[in-house]
Order: structure tokens, then C-alpha cells, then sequence
């Protein structure tokens, strides 16, 4: 006969007074006072005890119990009950759910302490996430949860955001197919189907860190900071039913606006509402546009006109603004520091005078009828106004000493900004060009007939013309900038083009300086030149002198000019001639017509010569390869190539399997702060020295590749370890057995 399987027993459970129990020494988790039991005595009065404790009767040394129990396991919760009574929100004899172990059980108490914190399991965090959702769905809110769990409302519309994940990227996530990091990337958009896509999309792929997956996310979005954006207001987008998508998880910039072309059509609107305020002024054109280019005042004339005096009332606020700084000035101007509030009110004071003192300018009506205004927006998204510029057709006739009428005189500013504050662009389309055999059909000036990315045979091809151009473009300005801070230099290169013209019957229309001066205008240039270091730099200095300058007396100016030191003249030389300098890479028409084949030649001769003379550095100029100034604009042969130049052969076969759109991306990546540049941006001189070290460096090639191989080693490292964010351990203890701690 079987022998019957013997049942298990379970200890007892009663209730004790509190005043009853005591703290076993034989607790192996350590409570300190104060640390985290605050938190859990709120809980309890809030709740009520949910775990039992576990206790054992205390024994005298005869062996006979004294009515007193100890507490091997449950520490924490004792504490916390000690705290209520402490408060005197518990009564003393208050009874206390315990379970009782045998005095003579075989268990230890310190078995039992040990197996307590052991034999739990910590809840999975996409458990909390949908826990937290459900409390939401039955009716209380953030700050209900966070209070009854003791955190933030930040902290909850985070976790509770994560369930707003596509239900099978959850699973996916469960089942720990992907990382904490990588699902919170997803919660950038609301828009499930996408983020399975994407997800689909990388999870066979090298690259799936947290930072792709938002990127591809929101790569048909535009970002909260850009300046259009800004022009337009996120209120006003909102406003227009825009959807604007925001990490609660890391910095945004103020998220990502995904209606891209609601913001374009803002943006039109309210430029040409800006322009619309503009025509009672009695302006015969105004032009908008959202991006004017670099220049965009060449070949106009700019009227000069008077700044409108302040009225009595602004003179007086003037006045006692400036009263008012000179006041603390002298009070704190002893004292060894200024105090933060002073120093915040003199910024307010200057502020304040320099509205005042920005006077808008006055111009003569008769001189309003012929002219036009530019109207576009800044960096900032600020508007700005162009005022006063008059196009050659519509320059009143001028009659000669034989009562002839001559055209009038083309006046070409640097480019035609420094006016008062401005508003912003003309929105402009460009017709659709018949695809006709041949035919290149462009968008914003770029070709849209480039091969696709598959059809790249990987051959070393020459660079695109348009590319040379724009890169030439900045190349041009920097030279000018340079060559506007060497006179010296300066007088060389303008006694080269003299003593050219002079002793030589041939044309000199290769020389890379055009001395009239004519200012020469970039017709190819990218869109980011005119916002460059250089471009500012060059208009600043344009401006100080321009303010200097008697401009509208000829007698006044000659008397100035003669009275100048000879620093001073040559600085105005310098900076006068710079802006003749021409390094543009030009399309060679064999009939006569712009620049010939041998002209070209030349003139790329003298810039090299002028880029060695001025120590031109395109790096410190602020060029540097993106993926939107050249390397999507290349073959991807180009761009291993750059990247092998710049980082090595290890970190080209890191790329040279991708698309290219990723290749290029990956690649601007690689090439920040490397300094590289493409041969049109080099110069000759430093590419022959570099040639020439060339062969000598290959014996540390090996090393190299070692020390690349370590630093790809502890970057995989450094990624593989990734530890939960802040608002998911804020509340938890350090300790990963202190999260089955005894309650």
C-alpha cells in the first residue's frame, strides 16, 4: 500500500499589539532609520499593511515564551509602523497581522529574513507602465498617481507614455527583443504603423541606437527651433491644426512640427501679410522671400536717408533711462562686486535706450516711388526689413552736358543688408520643367536627374559642376575676408594685376581679381553662405566703414580720404579690393562669351597664390563636409573616400556597405572635427607637403589600425551596458535584492 504523501503545514497567523513586537538582530537587511521609510509609513496609513509580518516568540532563558516577538522578517514595515506611532497616527497597542513561526521550528530566522527578500520577483517595468494606464483609466489622474506613489506628474506622463508604444513593439520589448532606450525612442510619434516600420527597418541593421530611431521617426518633420518655426509661432501652427510631436524623455528643442506643409503655407501667409502692411508707405515693389541669398542687393542702388528724431516724449524717457544707469554705475562702480539684481537692471536699462535710440529711417518720397523693399526673416525667426532699393530699369534719367539722356548709374552695395528691423520672404515656386530627353530638371537649384543611389558603379567620377561652383562660391568669400585683413598682401595682388595690364597685350580676364572694383556676385552659392563667419565678418567691416565714409559728397570724401593715416588707407584698400576678388569656378564657353578654358586655368593659378599669401584656412573660415553641403551631393566612391582620407581604412568598411543616404549621414558623423576637405578646397601648397610625408607614414599604419580597433572595442562596451533612467530608479531602491525588500 502507498504510503500517503505528508501535507504541507503552514505557520499561524494572528494578530499581535504592536507594542509586543521587537526588531530581530537576526534580520539580515540592515534598516537605517529615515532611509525610504517616510515614503512607506505614508503608504501604510494610506492603505493599510498589505504583507503580514513574520515573527517569533521570544523565549526567556528557561525556554518559556515571554509574550514578546521578534521580527526577523518585515524590518522595514516595522519601522514604518514605528514612525505612525512615533507621530501618534497608530495606537501603541494597535494589532499588527503577523505570522507566527513555531519557537521550535528547524528554520532559522535569519533562513527566513533571507528568503524573504529572495523569493520575490521585481516587477517588470512594462508591468508599472500598464498598471499606471489602468489607474488612469479608472479615473485618477497624474498628480492622484504620482502622490499615492511618490513621484513626480513628469515621471508619469513618461511611463504613461510608453504604452502609447504599438502594441507589438510592447511584446517585442516583453520578451526582451529591444532595449528600455530603444522603446522610449519610438514614443516620438503616435503613429503606430510608423513605428512598426521603422522598427522593421532596423532591427536587421548595425545601427538601431535610440538616436536612428527618432531620427527616421522624424525625418519628414522640421524642428521646433528652426527658424521658420519660429517666424511662424508654435501657437499659431497648433492654431492651424498643426500635430506637433515631443520627447518626454530628452531634450527636444520644443519637439518636431510634422505638418510640413501647413508650416510652409504659414509661412507665406504671414510674409505676405508683412508685405501687405508695407504698401501705404508708397513702396513701387516689395519682394518677400523666406531665404534671401548672400548679395541680394547686388546691382541696386540704396537710398541714404535720415533717422527720424525722437519725439519729446521719447527724448524725456531717454533721459531718465539714462540718468538712471549713469546713477548706478557711479553707486557700484567701487565695489568689488556687483550684486545680480543691479547688473540685471543696468541690462534692462541699456536695452530699453537702444529701442529708443533705433530710429527708422526717412527717405524722400520721390525717391520712395522708384524703389522697393526686401522682405524676409533671420536666423532668430525675427522679421526683417530691407528698405530703399532702387532697381537700374526704374534709376530716373540723368541728361549729360549735351542735353543727351543717359541711363542711369548702377550703385551696387556689399549686399545689401544693415537696414532697420525686417520682415520676412516671398514664397516662390518653381514650374515643373517637361522631362524631355535631356532636360535637367532642378529644385531649388539642385538637379533631380543624378543617377539613383543603385546605379552607383563606385568609380572615382569628377566632382559636379554645380558642386565646384558652390564650393568655389565659398571658397571666394573666404579669400575676400582674408584679403580684406592683409594690405599688404593686398597691394601685392593689385600691383600683379596692374603691372599685368600694363605690360601685356593679352586679356586679363584670367586674373583672379576684378579690379574696377566690381563686386562679383555667387549665382551658385549653398544656403547656409550668406549666415557663415566669414559673410558676417566681411559685412561688419563693410558697415564700419560705410558709417565713416562722407558718401554723399565727392569733394567731402576725396578731402577725407586724403586725410587719412597710412594704416587707415591701406585698410580700405585692402578692404576695397577684397571685394573684387574673384576665385569662381565658371562654366568655359568655347565661343568667345565669360571665361575661357586657359582664363580659368589662370585665375585658379592666382587664388591658390593669394590662399598661401593670407594663410587661408577653409576650416577656420567655418566650411565643414554635411551631408547637405557635399556628401549627399557626391557619389558614395566620394565619400568612402573622404572618410578614408580623414579616419582610415577601418572606419571606411564601418560605412561602405550602407545606402547612401545613411552612408551620408554616418559620414558627416565620422568627419566632424576632422578637418578634411575636398580637393577644391585645399590648398596646393599644403597638399604638396602633405604628399610628400606621405609615404614616410605608412609604417604606422599597423598602429593605427590597433588603436582603431580599441577604440571600436570599448565604444561596443561602453554601449552594451545600459542602465534604466533616472525617473524609473528615483523611487527604487540601489540595491536590485532591496526591490523584493520586506514590506
Amino acid at each position: 500500500m502507498a504510503k500517503a504523501a505528508q501535507n504541507v503545514i503552514l505557520s499561524h497567523s494572528r494578530d499581535i499589539p504592536f507594542d509586543r513586537l521587537v526588531l530581530s538582530q537576526s534580520n539580515v537587511r540592515r534598516i537605517k532609520p529615515g532611509v525610504s521609510v517616510e515614503e512607506l509609513a505614508e503608504d501604510i496609513a494610506r492603505r493599510g499593511l498589505l504583507q503580514s509580518l513574520n515573527v517569533r516568540p521570544v523565549l526567556d532563558e528557561a525556554g518559556a515564551e515571554t509574550g514578546k516577538f521578534d521580527i526577523p522578517a518585515g524590518g522595514r514595515r516595522f519601522q514604518a509602523l514605528c514612525l505612525l506611532v512615533k507621530q501618534k497616527r497608530l495606537a501603541k497597542t494597535a494589532p499588527i497581522p503577523c505570522i507566527v513561526r513555531d519557537a521550535g521550528s528547524t528554520i532559522l530566522a535569519e533562513d527566513d529574513s533571507l528568503a524573504e527578500n529572495m523569493q520575490r520577483v521585481a516587477l517588470h517595468p512594462l508591468d508599472q507602465f500598464r498598471a499606471f494606464s489602468t489607474l488612469r483609466e479608472k479615473g485618477l489622474g497624474d498628480e492622484a498617481i504620482a502622490a499615492a506613489f511618490f513621484v513626480t506628474p513628469q515621471v508619469v506622463r513618461q511611463r504613461l507614455k510608453l504604452t502609447s508604444v504599438a502594441p507589438a513593439l510592447l511584446d517585442i520589448y516583453a520578451e526582451d527583443g529591444m532595449t528600455l532606450e530603444q522603446l522610449m525612442a519610438f514614443t516620438v510619434t503616435s503613429d503606430a504603423t510608423r513605428q512598426v516600420q521603422v522598427w522593421e527597418a532596423v532591427k536587421g541593421s548595425w545601427n538601431k541606437e535610440p538616436y536612428a530611431i527618432r531620427r527616421m521617426l522624424t525625418e519628414t518633420s522640421v524642428r521646433a527651433s528652426v527658424r521658420r518655426a519660429i517666424f511662424v509661432g508654435i501657437e499659431a501652427y497648433e492654431a492651424a491644426g498643426g500635430i506637433v510631436a515631443r520627447d518626454l524623455f530628452q531634450g527636444d528643442d520644443g519637439g518636431w512640427l510634422e505638418d510640413v506643409a501647413l508650416l510652409e503655407r504659414l509661412v507665406g501667409e504671414k510674409l505676405q501679410a508683412e508685405a501687405q502692411a508695407l504698401v501705404p508707405e508708397g513702396w513701387k515693389w516689395i519682394e518677400v522671400s523666406a531665404d534671401l541669398p548672400y548679395g541680394f542687393g547686388y546691382g541696386l542702388r540704396r537710398l541714404s536717408g535720415e533717422a527720424a528724431p525722437m519725439t519729446e516724449a521719447e527724448a524725456a524717457e531717454h533721459a531718465k533711462l539714462l540718468a538712471e544707469y549713469r546713477a548706478l554705475e557711479a553707486e557700484w562702480s567701487e565695489a568689488d562686486e556687483m550684486p545680480q539684481d543691479i547688473d540685471t537692471r543696468l541690462g534692462e536699462l541699456v536695452a530699453a535706450m537702444e529701442v529708443l535710440e533705433t530710429r527708422p529711417m526717412i527717405f524722400d518720397p520721390a525717391e520712395i516711388a522708384r524703389a522697393g523693399v526686401f522682405v524676409t526673416f533671420d536666423r532668430e525667426g525675427k522679421l526683417v526689413l530691407h528698405r530703399g532699393y532702387v532697381r537700374p530699369e526704374d534709376e530716373a534719367p540723368v541728361e549729360t552736358a549735351d542735353n543727351e539722356v543717359a541711363d542711369g548709374v548702377e550703385l551696387g552695395g556689399l549686399d545689401g543688408q544693415g537696414d532697420e528691423a525686417s520682415v520676412s520672404g516671398r514664397v516662390s515656386g518653381q514650374g515643373a520643367v517637361p522631362a524631355t530627353s535631356g532636360t535637367v530638371i532642378t529644385s531649388a537649384g539642385q538637379s533631380l536627374s543624378a543617377l539613383p543611389d543603385d546605379e552607383d558603379d563606385g568609380a572615382l567620377k569628377p566632382l559636379p559642376e554645380r558642386l565646384v561652383m558652390e564650393l568655389t562660391a565659398h571658397r571666394t568669400l573666404a579669400l575676400r575676408e582674408a584679403l580684406g585683413r592683409s594690405p599688404q598682401v593686398a597691394l601685392t595682388l593689385l600691383l600683379l594685376k596692374l603691372v599685368t595690364d600694363t605690360f601685356r597685350t593679352s586679356s586679363s580676364t584670367g586674373s583672379c581679381l576684378e579690379v574696377a572694383v566690381r563686386p562679383v556676385y555667387m549665382t551658385a552659392q549653398a544656403p547656409d553662405l550668406k549666415d557663415s563667419v566669414v559673410a558676417q565678418t566681411i559685412e561688419a567691416r563693410h558697415a564700419a566703414w560705410e558709417a565713416d565714409l562722407p558718401l554723399g559728397d565727392d569733394a567731402a570724401l576725396w578731402d577725407y580720404l586724403s586725410a587719412l593715416d597710412a594704416a587707415s588707407r591701406l585698410s580700405l584698400l585692402a578692404h576695397c579690393l577684397s571685394q573684387g576678388v574673384n576665385a569662381l569656378h565658371e562654366r568655359v564657353n568655347p565661343y568667345g562669351a565669360g571665361i575661357s578654358s586657359s582664363g580659368l586655368t589662370r585665375r585658379m593659378k592666382h587664388a591658390d597664390m593669394l590662399a598661401k599669401a593670407v594663410d587661408l584656412d577653409m576650416v577656420e573660415a567655418g566650411w565643414e563636409p554635411t551631408a547637405e553641403t557635399y556628401l549627399s551631393r557626391v557619389p558614395k566612391a566620394r565619400i568612402i573616400e573622404a572618410v578614408r582620407e580623414a579616419k582610415g581604412e577601418r572606419a571606411a568598411q564601418l560605412i561602405d556597405h550602407l545606402k547612401k543616404t545613411e552612408m551620408a549621414t554616418e559620414a558627416e558623423r565620422l568627419l566632424k572635427g576632422t578637418g578634411w576637405l575636398p580637393e577644391v578646397l585645399r590648398r596646393s601648397d599644403l597638399v604638396a607637403l602633405e604628399d610628400g610625408t606621405e609615404e614616410a607614414g605608412q609604417g604606422d599604419e599597423a598602429s593605427d589600425d590597433a588603436a582603431f580597433s580599441d577604440q571600436a572595442t570599448h565604444a561596443v562596451e561602453d554601449a552594451s551596458g545600459i542602465d534604466l533612467p533616472a525617473f524609473l530608479v528615483s523611487d527604487l531602491p540601489s540595491d536590485p535584492a532591496q526591490m523584493i525588500a520586506a514590506e
